[in-house]
């Protein structure tokens, strides 16, 4: 045991807890939401590189943190893993995620980083068989040693490419033995900061390639999870290859990939690529390629990825009922790809923001729920698009050519009339239940 949470209790379900007691105040593991345990809807992640890897900085600024474990040792990386399992008991959330470089200090050669990374996965393993929660889905940094200053499968350095597929290799096999339901392909620096120097056509067939590798290594090793890509807009490069749902899955049917890959879908990111969140998880939903979600959000006055906790009910709302309307998680989940501020400096603030996070999800969730289940949104829908299921409306999208349609129009039986979308009619509905 460390001391680093001492004196923080394992958090539990009371709606009535006093205003200055950590508690969880909606999120209630074993409540019954449309037919499902609420942990098992929700199947909430810790993410080990802002809660235990971050050191505080952002682009003005350098480290607030100082955080007993930080060091690139072993012993610092298990003191690391001891804490984290700690936090893991008290906020008895059922996953956590990594990258390989949160959990093991780079050493001199691949082949040293190797082998703390093996050690490290066989300590954490060995933590999970004592109680610890699953893992969610691993992941390889492939940005932020200087290697990979100018991509990781889309570098203009062959060498950078092998040791970028090695590494995903090897982040596989350690997903693999310690059970993830994932593995997530983040491609952190995946894109250009100008075309004077880049060849478009060329990185993009090596980007192909490299998940193409990984699909088939997938399958070689008979791991049964899913493999997920993460999409990015810009920040940090000027464009990133996989900026948006429907441009990874364009990217995805280019290499036949499409019924091999689905989406880890982050709300900040969705933001950054002037989306919304549910237009992302509806997108992914209606390509057939929905898996899983980071969860967190992006200050409105910034326009950066600030990853900042949850605090939206009405956002996440809209969030959930995407998922539910998708069919809910399967290997996916809710990771709080979330790290605190920088003035955040007490291991009390790292409790309460994944309380905080998870009371809001809660109560988006049930939000969903409940409008799910009312069936006012998809009634709306249903009779704004009921012209289209007439049978002289499907010939349109079937057998109908440009001569025919001109004909029917041309001779008078047709005059179409403007009809509300009644949005503010629909947000009203909405807010009823947030």
């Amino acid at each position: 045991m460390t001391d680093f949470f001492a004196g923080i209790s394992p958090v539990t379900y009371n709606p009535n807890a006093p205003a200055d007691q950590l508690a969880y105040r909606h999120y209630n593991a074993d409540e019954i939401v449309a037919g499902k345990r609420m942990e098992d809807h929700l199947r909430f992640a810790v993410a080990w590189w802002h809660s235990f890897a971050w050191p505080g900085m952002d682009p003005f600024g350098g480290q607030t943190f100082e955080r007993p474990w930080f060091g690139d040792t072993m012993d610092l990386a298990r003191l690391k893993a001891d804490v984290a399992f700690e936090m893991f008991e008290i906020l008895g959330q059922p996953f956590y995620c990594w990258h390989d470089a949160d959990i093991r200090p780079e050493g001199d050669s691949f082949a040293a980083s190797k082998r703390n990374f093996e050690e490290i996965i066989d300590y954490l393993g060995g933590k999970m068989e004592a109680g610890g929660p699953a893992l969610l889905w691993g992941t390889a940094n492939l940005f932020s040693h200087r290697r990979f200053m100018s991509g990781a499968a889309t570098n203009p350095d062959p060498e950078v490419f092998a040791w970028s597929a090695a590494t995903v290799k090897n982040c596989i096999d350690a997903t693999h033995k310690l059970g993830g339901e994932n593995y997530v392909l983040w491609g952190g620096r995946e894109g250009y900061e100008t075309l004077l120097n880049t060849d478009l056509a060329r990185e993009r067939v090596q980007a192909g390639r490299f998940l193409q590798m990984v699909v088939d290594y997938k399958h070689k090793i008979g791991f049964k999870g899913a493999i997920l890509i993460e999409p990015k807009p810009q920040e940090p490069t000027k464009h990133q290859y996989d900026y948006d749902v429907c441009t990874v899955y364009g990217f995805l049917k280019e290499f036949g990939l499409e019924g091999e890959v689905q989406m880890n879908i982050e709300q900040g990111h969705a933001i950054l690529a002037g989306h919304s969140f549910e237009h992302e998880l509806a997108t992914a939903s209606a390509l057939g390629i929905f898996g899983s979600i980071d969860m967190n959000r992006n200050d409105y006055q910034s326009g950066w990825d600030t990853d900042q906790f949850p605090n939206n009910v009405p956002e996440a709302a809209l969030a959930y009922y995407e998922v539910l309307k998708a069919g809910g998680f399967t290997t996916g989940g809710t990771n709080f790809d979330a790290k605190l501020r920088r003035q955040s400096l007490d291991p009390l603030d790292l409790i309460a923001a994944h309380v905080g996070a998870m009371d809001i999800c809660a109560r988006g969730l049930k939000a969903a729920a409940t409008m799910m289940e009312d069936g006012g949104l998809e009634e709306a829908r249903a009779a704004r698009y009921a012209g289209w299921d007439e049978v002289a409306a499907k010939s349109l999208l079937t057998s109908d050519t440009l001569e025919v349609i001109e004909a029917r129009v041309a001779s008078g039986g047709i005059d179409p009339q403007p009809r509300s979308g009644q949005q503010e009619i629909l947000e009203n509905y909405v807010s009823r239940f947030v």
